[in-house]
């Protein structure tokens, strides 16, 4: 008989590609969603949406969610549903709330009451470091900036307390910035990408962005989903930081991005103010020598490769529309 894995958000872009990663060492993977129709563009893209099984359900309902996990028995779960946008989050903070929050504490309670002896893993977020001067470990000071957040760290705290309290086999990586050809079209990274391919092609004018002097550490999203399984399998039961260690300004990504496509990004892109983000980190640096040392990961894709990877597969897009 397969080992059963529940992925929690297995629609969005990390939950696909770790459906993927699950499929391929055998396991039988259940996926679930919020929504009766979900889009399984992404679980289309990889050639596996025919290959799990989804299941609707609203994980803030308690007695949904236990029934779930006691029915099918798996021996992990991966929470990776929820609300994921920052910015979202400042015009709806109680819808962000309950769907990170709630979920969070119904997951870890139906593991409870029904004395679930699995693995769970919580997706955790680097926004809880605020700007971070040094590169953050689980050490470093929270600095809360977006309901997302605050949000993301009640849930670490949570996830925490049920290891402690109760016992509970959970962990949360805190993930870092890390993009994909499956991404959404409004995370940053994405829209230089596309709008710079449609300049080269005359079809547009300019790029306008905010923040161009922020500092983020960019990874690659598929390699982190095998940081997470590290994570939930480990013996060591205890919370990491997911990251590639080395950060680049936006600007110089953009830079990147148009030089790639035979462009000076000089002549193309305008600052915005009124796209600067509220309460705005600077600079978000992560370490992860922790993980590294405990667990043998390391990010092997830098964003020179991250970035052709993203091109190439945009400008096939292109080129089929």
């Amino acid at each position: 008989m397969k080992p059963k894995s529940i992925v929690l958000g297995c629609t969005g872009q990390d939950g696909s590609y770790l459906c993927k990663s699950l499929l391929g060492q055998g396991f039988e993977v259940f996926g679930t969603s919020t929504k009766k129709k979900p889009n399984l563009e992404r679980l289309s893209t990889l050639g596996i949406a025919e290959r799990l099984q989804i299941i609707n359900c609203d994980l803030e309902n308690l007695d949904q969610t236990k029934n779930i996990i006691n029915r099918l028995k798996p021996i992990e779960i991966y929470n990776l549903s929820a609300q994921s946008s920052v910015g979202k989050s400042f015009k709806k903070p109680v819808e962000t709330h309950k769907s990170i929050v709630n979920s969070t504490l119904n997951i870890l309670e139906a593991c409870r009451e029904i004395n679930f002896k699995g693995n769970v893993f919580f997706a955790g977020s680097s926004e809880i470091f605020g700007s971070t001067n040094t590169p953050a470990t689980l050490n470093s000071v929270i600095d809360l900036r977006s309901p997302y957040a605050t949000a993301k760290y009640q849930s670490f705290l949570l996830s925490k307390l049920y290891r402690e309290i109760y016992q509970i086999n959970c962990v949360t990586g805190i993930l870092f910035n890390h993009e994909s050809p499956l991404r959404n079209n409004e995370f940053i990274i994405k829209k230089v990408i596309n709008t710079a391919i449609k300049i080269k092609n005359k079809t547009a004018k300019e790029l306008i962005v905010g923040n161009i002097s922020v500092i983020r550490d960019w990874g690659y999203a598929e390699e982190y989903v095998e940081a997470m399984q590290l994570i939930n399998r480990s013996q060591i039961k205890k919370d990491y930081i997911i990251c590639t260690g080395k950060s680049y300004r936006l600007q110089d990504i953009i830079a990147m991005i148009f030089d790639k496509l035979g462009l000076n990004w000089k002549d193309h892109v305008k600052i915005s103010k009124d796209l600067f983000r509220q309460s705005e980190i600077v600079s978000s640096q992560g370490n992860p020598q922790a993980i590294n040392n405990d667990l043998g990961w390391s990010a092997k894709t830098d964003v020179k490769q991250l970035i052709d990877i993203l091109i190439n597969h945009e400008l096939q897009q292109y080129e089929r529309s």
